[in-house]
Protein backbone atom coordinates (compact mmCIF):
# COMPACT_ATOMS: atom_id res chain seq x y z
CA UNK A 1 0.00 0.00 0.00
CA UNK A 2 2.75 2.17 0.75
CA UNK A 3 6.24 2.78 -0.31
CA UNK A 4 8.16 5.13 1.64
CA UNK A 5 10.26 7.80 -0.69
CA UNK A 6 11.54 10.64 1.53
CA UNK A 7 11.28 12.07 5.15
CA UNK A 8 7.78 13.36 5.26
CA UNK A 9 6.81 15.55 8.46
CA UNK A 10 4.80 14.83 11.25
CA UNK A 11 0.95 15.01 10.34
CA UNK A 12 -0.68 17.25 12.00
CA UNK A 13 -3.03 15.33 13.43
CA UNK A 14 -1.60 12.37 15.17
CA UNK A 15 -4.15 9.80 16.81
CA UNK A 16 -5.11 6.06 16.43
CA UNK A 17 -5.48 4.52 12.74
CA UNK A 18 -6.46 1.17 12.17
CA UNK A 19 -4.88 -0.12 9.12
CA UNK A 20 -7.26 -3.09 7.14
CA UNK A 21 -5.68 -5.08 4.25
CA UNK A 22 -6.00 -8.96 2.93
CA UNK A 23 -2.16 -8.69 2.90
CA UNK A 24 -0.88 -8.43 6.40
CA UNK A 25 2.18 -7.50 5.90
CA UNK A 26 1.31 -4.39 3.70
CA UNK A 27 -0.84 -3.34 6.29
CA UNK A 28 1.66 -3.98 9.23
CA UNK A 29 4.38 -1.93 7.04
CA UNK A 30 1.79 0.81 6.51
CA UNK A 31 1.02 0.94 9.91
CA UNK A 32 4.80 1.41 11.32
CA UNK A 33 5.49 3.79 9.08
CA UNK A 34 2.47 5.62 10.36
CA UNK A 35 3.63 5.21 14.28
CA UNK A 36 7.26 6.40 12.98
CA UNK A 37 5.48 9.61 12.08
CA UNK A 38 3.45 9.61 15.47
CA UNK A 39 0.01 8.29 14.64
CA UNK A 40 -0.81 5.33 16.74
CA UNK A 41 -1.70 2.83 14.15
CA UNK A 42 -2.25 -0.67 14.25
CA UNK A 43 -2.97 -3.44 11.90
CA UNK A 44 -5.17 -5.89 10.61
CA UNK A 45 -6.09 -7.94 8.00
CA UNK A 46 -9.86 -9.34 7.90
CA UNK A 47 -12.90 -7.50 8.47
CA UNK A 48 -13.62 -9.67 11.52
CA UNK A 49 -10.78 -8.65 13.08
CA UNK A 50 -11.19 -4.74 12.77
CA UNK A 51 -15.34 -4.40 13.78
CA UNK A 52 -14.33 -5.49 17.34
CA UNK A 53 -11.38 -3.40 17.52
CA UNK A 54 -13.84 -0.23 16.06
CA UNK A 55 -16.08 -1.21 18.23
CA UNK A 56 -14.10 -1.51 21.73
CA UNK A 57 -11.39 1.71 20.51
CA UNK A 58 -11.41 5.33 19.87
CA UNK A 59 -10.14 5.39 16.27
CA UNK A 60 -9.82 9.09 14.33
CA UNK A 61 -9.03 7.02 11.07
CA UNK A 62 -9.60 3.60 9.51
CA UNK A 63 -7.52 3.11 6.35
CA UNK A 64 -9.14 0.27 4.46
CA UNK A 65 -8.57 -2.12 1.27
CA UNK A 66 -11.49 -1.17 -1.03
CA UNK A 67 -11.24 -5.25 -2.19
CA UNK A 68 -11.51 -7.00 1.49
CA UNK A 69 -12.91 -10.11 0.82
CA UNK A 70 -16.04 -11.09 2.01
CA UNK A 71 -17.62 -7.35 1.37
CA UNK A 72 -15.43 -6.36 4.43
CA UNK A 73 -14.84 -2.78 3.51
CA UNK A 74 -18.84 -2.13 2.81
CA UNK A 75 -19.48 -4.13 6.41
CA UNK A 76 -16.52 -1.94 8.29
CA UNK A 77 -18.13 1.29 6.59
CA UNK A 78 -21.55 0.63 7.37
CA UNK A 79 -20.22 0.06 11.25
CA UNK A 80 -18.84 3.30 11.16
CA UNK A 81 -21.56 5.48 9.93
CA UNK A 82 -23.88 3.95 12.54
CA UNK A 83 -21.81 3.64 15.77
CA UNK A 84 -18.37 6.05 15.14
CA UNK A 85 -19.55 9.00 13.00
CA UNK A 86 -16.09 10.38 14.76
CA UNK A 87 -13.85 7.89 12.48
CA UNK A 88 -12.65 8.98 9.09
CA UNK A 89 -12.77 6.30 6.53
CA UNK A 90 -9.98 6.30 3.97
CA UNK A 91 -10.38 3.62 1.27
CA UNK A 92 -7.44 1.89 -0.88
CA UNK A 93 -8.11 1.36 -4.54
CA UNK A 94 -5.89 -0.23 -7.17
CA UNK A 95 -8.07 1.40 -9.52
CA UNK A 96 -10.63 3.59 -10.48
CA UNK A 97 -12.89 3.51 -8.04
CA UNK A 98 -16.19 4.30 -10.00
CA UNK A 99 -15.46 0.89 -11.41
CA UNK A 100 -14.25 -1.62 -8.42
CA UNK A 101 -15.71 -0.48 -5.14
CA UNK A 102 -18.71 -1.62 -4.32
CA UNK A 103 -21.68 0.47 -3.57
CA UNK A 104 -22.55 1.72 -0.02
CA UNK A 105 -18.91 2.86 0.86
CA UNK A 106 -19.18 6.34 1.16
CA UNK A 107 -15.72 6.96 1.86
CA UNK A 108 -14.38 10.50 3.25
CA UNK A 109 -11.80 10.23 1.19
CA UNK A 110 -9.66 7.76 -1.75
CA UNK A 111 -6.33 6.85 -2.15
CA UNK A 112 -5.31 4.67 -5.33
CA UNK A 113 -2.16 2.32 -5.31
CA UNK A 114 0.35 2.15 -5.12
CA UNK A 115 0.27 5.38 -2.66
CA UNK A 116 2.91 8.10 -2.43
CA UNK A 117 3.14 8.83 0.94
CA UNK A 118 1.50 12.41 1.03
CA UNK A 119 -1.12 11.17 -0.91
CA UNK A 120 -1.88 8.93 1.47
CA UNK A 121 -1.11 11.61 4.92
CA UNK A 122 -3.49 14.08 3.19
CA UNK A 123 -6.26 11.61 2.79
CA UNK A 124 -5.88 11.13 6.06
CA UNK A 125 -6.33 14.80 7.07
CA UNK A 126 -9.01 15.20 4.68
CA UNK A 127 -10.77 11.97 6.61
CA UNK A 128 -10.09 13.64 10.04
CA UNK A 129 -11.61 16.52 8.99
CA UNK A 130 -14.69 15.01 7.71
CA UNK A 131 -15.15 12.82 10.82
CA UNK A 132 -14.84 15.95 13.17
CA UNK A 133 -17.22 18.37 11.25
CA UNK A 134 -19.53 15.20 11.45
CA UNK A 135 -18.96 14.76 15.09
CA UNK A 136 -19.61 18.68 15.41
CA UNK A 137 -22.87 18.63 13.58
CA UNK A 138 -24.40 15.49 15.76
CA UNK A 139 -23.61 17.48 18.74
CA UNK A 140 -25.49 20.65 17.72
CA UNK A 141 -28.32 18.76 16.36
CA UNK A 142 -31.13 18.43 19.15
CA UNK A 143 -31.04 14.91 19.85
CA UNK A 144 -33.55 12.36 18.41
CA UNK A 145 -36.27 10.32 20.61
CA UNK A 146 -35.38 6.52 20.46
CA UNK A 147 -37.51 5.36 23.09
CA UNK A 148 -40.80 4.41 21.52
CA UNK A 149 -44.23 4.82 23.59
CA UNK A 150 -47.16 6.92 23.91
CA UNK A 151 -47.91 5.62 27.41
CA UNK A 152 -48.43 7.28 30.44
CA UNK A 153 -45.40 4.97 32.00
CA UNK A 154 -43.26 5.20 29.13
CA UNK A 155 -43.71 9.37 29.00
CA UNK A 156 -42.87 9.49 32.41
CA UNK A 157 -39.11 7.65 31.47
CA UNK A 158 -38.93 10.14 28.54
CA UNK A 159 -39.59 13.21 31.07
CA UNK A 160 -36.91 11.92 33.52
CA UNK A 161 -34.11 10.91 30.36
CA UNK A 162 -34.79 14.62 29.71
CA UNK A 163 -34.47 16.68 33.21
CA UNK A 164 -31.77 14.16 34.02
CA UNK A 165 -29.41 14.29 30.98
CA UNK A 166 -27.09 16.52 32.74
CA UNK A 167 -27.49 15.96 35.99
CA UNK A 168 -24.15 15.12 37.50
CA UNK A 169 -25.29 12.21 39.78
CA UNK A 170 -25.31 8.38 39.19
CA UNK A 171 -27.97 6.79 37.56
CA UNK A 172 -29.02 3.76 38.73
CA UNK A 173 -31.69 1.57 36.46
CA UNK A 174 -34.09 -0.77 37.35
CA UNK A 175 -36.66 -3.29 35.33
CA UNK A 176 -36.78 -6.96 34.31
CA UNK A 177 -34.71 -8.06 32.05
CA UNK A 178 -35.62 -6.98 28.46
CA UNK A 179 -37.24 -3.68 29.35
CA UNK A 180 -34.71 -1.59 27.87
CA UNK A 181 -32.49 -0.17 29.90
CA UNK A 182 -29.18 -0.22 28.00
CA UNK A 183 -31.55 1.73 25.33
CA UNK A 184 -32.45 4.24 28.12
CA UNK A 185 -28.44 4.28 29.31
CA UNK A 186 -27.80 5.42 25.73
CA UNK A 187 -30.71 7.53 25.33
CA UNK A 188 -29.54 9.85 28.68
CA UNK A 189 -26.09 10.38 27.01
CA UNK A 190 -27.25 11.10 23.65
CA UNK A 191 -29.62 13.83 25.10
CA UNK A 192 -26.54 15.08 27.78
CA UNK A 193 -23.52 17.63 26.67
CA UNK A 194 -21.08 14.70 26.66
CA UNK A 195 -22.65 13.16 22.99
CA UNK A 196 -19.39 13.92 21.62
CA UNK A 197 -17.60 11.59 23.42
CA UNK A 198 -18.25 7.53 23.86
CA UNK A 199 -20.37 5.97 25.32
CA UNK A 200 -18.83 3.02 26.72
CA UNK A 201 -21.15 -0.53 27.83
CA UNK A 202 -19.62 -3.27 29.97
CA UNK A 203 -22.01 -6.48 30.48
CA UNK A 204 -20.64 -7.31 34.43
CA UNK A 205 -22.31 -10.45 34.59
CA UNK A 206 -20.08 -12.01 31.29
CA UNK A 207 -16.88 -11.55 32.73
CA UNK A 208 -15.52 -13.05 35.73
CA UNK A 209 -13.78 -11.19 38.60
CA UNK A 210 -10.46 -10.92 37.07
CA UNK A 211 -11.33 -10.19 33.74
CA UNK A 212 -13.89 -7.56 34.62
CA UNK A 213 -11.49 -5.74 36.71
CA UNK A 214 -9.06 -5.55 33.59
CA UNK A 215 -11.98 -4.74 31.31
CA UNK A 216 -13.09 -1.70 33.44
CA UNK A 217 -9.60 -0.53 34.84
CA UNK A 218 -7.12 -1.55 31.99
CA UNK A 219 -3.77 -3.15 32.65
CA UNK A 220 -0.10 -3.10 32.42
CA UNK A 221 2.54 -5.15 30.25
CA UNK A 222 2.89 -8.10 32.47
CA UNK A 223 0.47 -8.00 34.90
CA UNK A 224 -0.86 -11.80 34.26
CA UNK A 225 0.23 -13.83 31.39
CA UNK A 226 -0.76 -12.88 28.15
CA UNK A 227 -1.01 -9.07 28.96
CA UNK A 228 2.11 -8.38 26.42
CA UNK A 229 1.15 -4.71 26.26
CA UNK A 230 -0.08 -1.79 28.95
CA UNK A 231 -4.14 -1.72 27.98
CA UNK A 232 -6.87 1.16 28.12
CA UNK A 233 -9.92 0.12 30.27
CA UNK A 234 -13.32 0.97 29.70
CA UNK A 235 -13.47 3.91 32.35
CA UNK A 236 -10.41 5.83 30.73
CA UNK A 237 -11.97 5.07 27.60
CA UNK A 238 -15.18 6.92 28.50
CA UNK A 239 -13.34 9.92 29.66
CA UNK A 240 -15.32 12.95 29.15
CA UNK A 241 -18.34 10.39 27.75
CA UNK A 242 -20.51 8.04 29.69
CA UNK A 243 -19.89 4.62 31.22
CA UNK A 244 -23.00 2.12 31.72
CA UNK A 245 -22.17 -0.39 33.59
CA UNK A 246 -24.70 -3.14 32.94
CA UNK A 247 -26.02 -6.29 35.37
CA UNK A 248 -24.11 -4.67 38.71
CA UNK A 249 -25.68 -6.71 41.26
CA UNK A 250 -23.34 -9.84 39.78
CA UNK A 251 -19.94 -7.97 40.75
CA UNK A 252 -18.51 -9.68 43.32
CA UNK A 253 -17.71 -8.86 46.80
CA UNK A 254 -14.02 -7.57 45.93
CA UNK A 255 -14.83 -5.92 42.97
CA UNK A 256 -17.69 -3.92 44.88
CA UNK A 257 -15.06 -2.51 47.22
CA UNK A 258 -13.52 -1.18 44.11
CA UNK A 259 -16.59 0.08 42.21
CA UNK A 260 -17.15 1.77 45.58
CA UNK A 261 -14.18 3.84 45.22
CA UNK A 262 -14.09 4.32 41.65
CA UNK A 263 -17.24 6.05 41.83
CA UNK A 264 -16.93 8.50 45.10
CA UNK A 265 -13.76 9.89 43.57
CA UNK A 266 -13.31 8.24 39.83
CA UNK A 267 -9.73 7.25 40.27
CA UNK A 268 -8.50 3.88 39.92
CA UNK A 269 -5.02 2.02 39.11
CA UNK A 270 -4.52 -0.36 36.58
CA UNK A 271 -4.14 -4.53 37.13
CA UNK A 272 -0.28 -4.72 37.99
CA UNK A 273 0.16 -0.46 37.87
CA UNK A 274 0.82 1.83 40.64
CA UNK A 275 0.13 4.72 38.80
CA UNK A 276 -3.40 6.55 39.74
CA UNK A 277 -5.89 7.63 36.64
CA UNK A 278 -8.56 10.49 37.02
CA UNK A 279 -11.00 10.40 34.43
CA UNK A 280 -14.58 12.71 33.99
CA UNK A 281 -16.82 10.40 33.04
CA UNK A 282 -20.83 9.68 33.44
CA UNK A 283 -21.75 6.74 35.24
CA UNK A 284 -25.34 4.93 34.91
CA UNK A 285 -25.50 1.27 36.57
CA UNK A 286 -28.40 -1.16 35.56
CA UNK A 287 -29.81 -4.35 37.30
CA UNK A 288 -33.12 -6.42 37.14
CA UNK A 289 -31.85 -7.48 40.16
CA UNK A 290 -33.47 -5.68 43.99
CA UNK A 291 -30.75 -4.60 45.53
CA UNK A 292 -32.63 -3.51 48.64
CA UNK A 293 -33.16 -7.33 48.89
CA UNK A 294 -29.53 -8.40 47.89
CA UNK A 295 -28.23 -5.99 50.92
CA UNK A 296 -30.27 -7.51 53.71
CA UNK A 297 -29.10 -11.22 51.97
CA UNK A 298 -25.00 -9.83 52.90
CA UNK A 299 -24.46 -10.34 48.97
CA UNK A 300 -24.39 -6.63 48.28
CA UNK A 301 -22.46 -3.68 49.88
CA UNK A 302 -24.54 -1.53 52.17
CA UNK A 303 -22.68 1.56 51.22
CA UNK A 304 -22.34 0.95 47.51
CA UNK A 305 -26.18 0.55 47.50
CA UNK A 306 -26.68 3.79 49.06
CA UNK A 307 -23.96 5.05 46.70
CA UNK A 308 -25.59 4.22 43.33
CA UNK A 309 -29.04 4.31 44.76
CA UNK A 310 -28.91 8.14 44.31
CA UNK A 311 -31.53 8.96 41.51
CA UNK A 312 -33.64 5.41 40.10
CA UNK A 313 -35.34 5.43 36.72
CA UNK A 314 -37.90 2.26 36.99
CA UNK A 315 -38.31 0.49 33.27
CA UNK A 316 -42.18 -0.32 32.94
CA UNK A 317 -42.70 -4.21 32.19
CA UNK A 318 -44.60 -4.21 28.85
CA UNK A 319 -47.41 -5.48 31.06
CA UNK A 320 -47.41 -2.36 31.91
CA UNK A 321 -47.43 -0.34 28.93
CA UNK A 322 -49.32 -3.06 26.54
CA UNK A 323 -51.04 0.31 24.69
CA UNK A 324 -47.12 0.58 22.93
CA UNK A 325 -47.55 -3.00 21.71
CA UNK A 326 -48.81 -2.12 18.15
CA UNK A 327 -46.09 0.89 17.79
CA UNK A 328 -43.06 -1.74 18.64
CA UNK A 329 -44.68 -4.27 16.85
CA UNK A 330 -44.87 -2.35 13.71
CA UNK A 331 -41.26 -0.31 14.54
CA UNK A 332 -39.60 -3.96 15.12
CA UNK A 333 -41.72 -5.47 11.68
CA UNK A 334 -40.08 -2.46 9.49
CA UNK A 335 -36.48 -3.00 10.81
CA UNK A 336 -36.97 -6.73 10.12
CA UNK A 337 -38.15 -6.27 6.73
CA UNK A 338 -35.41 -3.68 6.72
CA UNK A 339 -32.45 -6.06 7.23
CA UNK A 340 -33.52 -8.47 4.17
CA UNK A 341 -36.41 -10.37 5.28
CA UNK A 342 -39.94 -11.09 3.14
CA UNK A 343 -41.79 -7.79 2.22
CA UNK A 344 -44.45 -7.94 5.07
CA UNK A 345 -47.05 -5.30 4.83
CA UNK A 346 -48.36 -5.20 8.42
CA UNK A 347 -50.27 -7.32 11.38
CA UNK A 348 -53.97 -8.62 10.71
CA UNK A 349 -56.47 -8.15 13.36
CA UNK A 350 -55.56 -11.36 15.08
CA UNK A 351 -52.41 -11.21 15.06
CA UNK A 352 -52.60 -7.83 16.64
CA UNK A 353 -55.10 -9.37 19.36
CA UNK A 354 -52.78 -12.31 19.88
CA UNK A 355 -50.15 -9.99 20.58
CA UNK A 356 -52.01 -7.85 22.74
CA UNK A 357 -53.38 -11.50 25.01
CA UNK A 358 -49.75 -12.46 25.61
CA UNK A 359 -47.95 -11.92 28.86
CA UNK A 360 -44.98 -10.78 27.77
CA UNK A 361 -42.47 -12.20 30.47
CA UNK A 362 -39.15 -11.14 28.14
CA UNK A 363 -41.20 -7.57 27.72
CA UNK A 364 -39.87 -5.89 24.67
CA UNK A 365 -36.95 -8.10 23.72
CA UNK A 366 -39.01 -10.64 23.33
CA UNK A 367 -41.64 -8.64 21.02
CA UNK A 368 -38.77 -7.40 19.21
CA UNK A 369 -37.84 -11.62 18.48
CA UNK A 370 -41.45 -12.81 18.13
CA UNK A 371 -42.20 -10.33 15.18
CA UNK A 372 -38.85 -11.41 13.83
CA UNK A 373 -40.18 -15.28 13.87
CA UNK A 374 -43.36 -13.72 12.36
CA UNK A 375 -41.62 -12.12 9.60
CA UNK A 376 -38.85 -14.11 8.86
CA UNK A 377 -41.19 -17.76 8.72
CA UNK A 378 -44.03 -16.52 7.50
CA UNK A 379 -46.11 -17.16 4.39
CA UNK A 380 -48.38 -14.38 3.74
CA UNK A 381 -48.16 -10.62 3.11
CA UNK A 382 -49.69 -9.82 6.35
CA UNK A 383 -49.19 -11.30 9.49
CA UNK A 384 -51.69 -13.47 10.88
CA UNK A 385 -51.84 -15.09 14.10
CA UNK A 386 -50.46 -18.33 12.57
CA UNK A 387 -47.48 -16.77 11.95
CA UNK A 388 -46.83 -15.76 15.50
CA UNK A 389 -44.10 -18.02 17.74
CA UNK A 390 -46.87 -20.53 19.23
CA UNK A 391 -46.23 -19.72 22.69
CA UNK A 392 -48.27 -16.42 21.61
CA UNK A 393 -50.46 -17.53 19.59
CA UNK A 394 -51.61 -20.11 22.06
CA UNK A 395 -51.81 -17.50 25.09
CA UNK A 396 -55.74 -17.41 26.02
CA UNK A 397 -57.98 -14.71 25.95
CA UNK A 398 -58.71 -15.11 29.61
CA UNK A 399 -54.88 -14.68 30.63
CA UNK A 400 -54.82 -10.99 29.24
CA UNK A 401 -58.03 -9.64 29.06
CA UNK A 402 -57.41 -6.45 30.61
CA UNK A 403 -54.15 -6.14 28.70
CA UNK A 404 -56.74 -6.72 25.22
CA UNK A 405 -58.62 -3.76 26.32
CA UNK A 406 -55.75 -1.82 27.01
CA UNK A 407 -54.00 -2.56 23.55
CA UNK A 408 -57.69 -1.85 21.92
CA UNK A 409 -57.73 1.59 22.84
CA UNK A 410 -54.40 2.94 21.97
CA UNK A 411 -54.92 1.16 18.33
CA UNK A 412 -58.38 1.89 17.81
CA UNK A 413 -57.08 4.33 15.17
CA UNK A 414 -54.42 1.59 13.45
CA UNK A 415 -57.35 -0.73 12.95
CA UNK A 416 -60.07 1.92 11.99
CA UNK A 417 -57.27 2.17 8.89
CA UNK A 418 -56.62 -1.47 8.74
CA UNK A 419 -60.48 -1.73 8.53
CA UNK A 420 -60.39 0.65 4.93
CA UNK A 421 -56.76 -0.50 3.59
CA UNK A 422 -57.01 -4.13 4.50
CA UNK A 423 -60.22 -4.98 2.34
CA UNK A 424 -58.06 -6.42 -0.46
CA UNK A 425 -55.25 -8.37 1.87
CA UNK A 426 -58.03 -9.59 4.00
CA UNK A 427 -59.64 -11.74 0.93
CA UNK A 428 -56.57 -12.43 -0.09
CA UNK A 429 -55.70 -14.22 3.54
CA UNK A 430 -58.67 -15.95 3.74
CA UNK A 431 -58.79 -17.15 0.14
CA UNK A 432 -54.87 -18.47 1.10
CA UNK A 433 -56.16 -20.11 4.26
CA UNK A 434 -59.46 -21.99 2.53
CA UNK A 435 -57.04 -23.35 0.20
CA UNK A 436 -54.49 -24.89 2.20
CA UNK A 437 -57.38 -26.11 4.61
CA UNK A 438 -58.71 -27.84 0.95
CA UNK A 439 -61.88 -25.22 1.63
CA UNK A 440 -62.88 -26.52 4.95
CA UNK A 441 -64.24 -23.15 6.69
CA UNK A 442 -63.21 -24.67 10.46
CA UNK A 443 -59.70 -25.47 9.22
CA UNK A 444 -59.16 -22.18 7.64
CA UNK A 445 -60.77 -20.21 10.72
CA UNK A 446 -58.15 -21.85 13.28
CA UNK A 447 -55.41 -21.26 10.74
CA UNK A 448 -56.88 -17.16 10.41
CA UNK A 449 -56.47 -17.38 14.70
CA UNK A 450 -60.42 -16.43 14.39
CA UNK A 451 -63.21 -18.99 15.04
CA UNK A 452 -66.05 -19.92 12.56
CA UNK A 453 -68.51 -17.92 13.52
CA UNK A 454 -66.04 -14.60 12.84
CA UNK A 455 -64.91 -15.92 9.73
CA UNK A 456 -68.35 -16.11 8.44
CA UNK A 457 -69.28 -12.67 9.45
CA UNK A 458 -65.93 -11.73 7.56
CA UNK A 459 -67.20 -13.46 4.41
CA UNK A 460 -70.32 -12.04 4.65
CA UNK A 461 -69.36 -8.03 5.09
CA UNK A 462 -66.32 -8.53 2.34
CA UNK A 463 -69.07 -9.86 0.14
CA UNK A 464 -67.50 -13.55 -0.93
CA UNK A 465 -69.54 -15.95 -1.42
CA UNK A 466 -67.65 -19.66 -0.99
CA UNK A 467 -69.79 -21.33 -4.08
CA UNK A 468 -68.54 -18.72 -6.31
CA UNK A 469 -64.64 -19.03 -5.03
CA UNK A 470 -64.62 -22.81 -4.63
CA UNK A 471 -63.18 -24.03 -7.75
CA UNK A 472 -65.40 -26.59 -10.09
CA UNK A 473 -64.63 -30.54 -8.50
Amino acid sequence: MIRPTAPVDRPSNPGRVLVVDDDRRVASRTAQWLCSLGWHASAVSRAEEALPLLAREPYVACIVDGLLAGNGAARIAASLRLAATGTGLVITMPEAPATSMAPGIDPDAIVLTPARDAALLAALDTAFAAATRRAAAAEAQPPTPKLLGSSAAMQHVLDLVARLADAPATLLITGESGTGKSLVAREIHRASRRRGKRFVEVACGCLSETLLESELFGHVAGAFTGATADRDGKFRQADGGTIFLDEIATASPAMQVKLLRVLQDLRFESVGGSQTHAVDARVILATNEDLAALVAAGTFRADLFWRVNVITIEMPTLRDRASDIPMLAEHFRAAAVARGGREVEGFSPAALEALARYRWPGNVRELEHAVEYAVFLGRGAWIGAADLPPAVRLAGAGDGGEMVAACAAAAGSLKTSLKTSMAHPERRLIIEALERSNWRRDAAARALGINRTTLYKKLKRLGMSLAELQPAR
